[in-house]
């Protein structure tokens, strides 16, 4: 299972959308994967919880998430393949932990936490709460958008991620995103 967790060797500047539902990271992973002529890895766990919905009208379980994250890392890794120098990940595996932490009572499998804390990127954008929340089958928390966005942020701080935070509109936050980015580039 550890190795279905882990990333596969790159040279690639991988890059990760992260914060709270609804707050813009797929429309955004799109628009820098375009700007990049680049892949993006989409979110698995929406893909997968959105079947589980459809069949059943079962939300997501503890026992789902190493499955989820398996499927993430499997995207990521593939998709790594097919990249041009960056990689635009619309989530990574500590997103998974953090909505573990937060709806299963603090817990998270010791298994998927070591791994979301060995896989490494260049940078984290956490994209802000300023944005309308949108509803659909998944999403549950439109309360909650500002004690989600600290947890995301707390996770960040303390396992030590570059991040930058991400406000405003689309436009804003893209040439934000790609001020960052083309840093990492000529740096690379």
């Amino acid at each position: 299972m550890e190795e279905k967790l882990g990333q596969e060797p790159s040279d690639l500047i991988k890059i990760v959308l992260y914060g709270p539902e609804s707050t813009g990271k797929t429309t955004l992973a799109k628009q820098l994967a375009e700007h990049y002529h680049t892949v993006w890895v989409p979110e698995y766990a929406r893909e997968y919880l959105q079947k589980k919905w459809d069949e059943t009208q079962e939300i997501c379980t503890l026992e789902d998430l190493i499955s989820i994250a398996e499927g993430q890392m499997d995207l990521e890794n593939r998709f790594a393949k097919q990249a041009n120098k960056v990689l635009i990940c619309d989530t990574d595996i500590l997103v998974t932990k953090v909505y573990s932490e937060a709806y299963f009572d603090g817990y998270c499998d010791p298994v998927l936490e070591q791994n979301a804390l060995n896989n490494t990127y260049n940078l984290y954008f956490l994209t802000s709460i300023d944005v309308p929340w949108v509803k659909d089958d998944l999403r549950d928390r439109p309360d909650e958008r500002p004690l989600m966005f600290n947890l995301f942020k707390t996770a960040l701080e303390k396992y030590r991620r570059t991040f930058i935070i991400l406000e405003g509109t689309q436009e804003k936050r893209l040439q934000k995103a790609v001020t960052e980015i083309d840093k990492l580039l000529i740096h690379d």
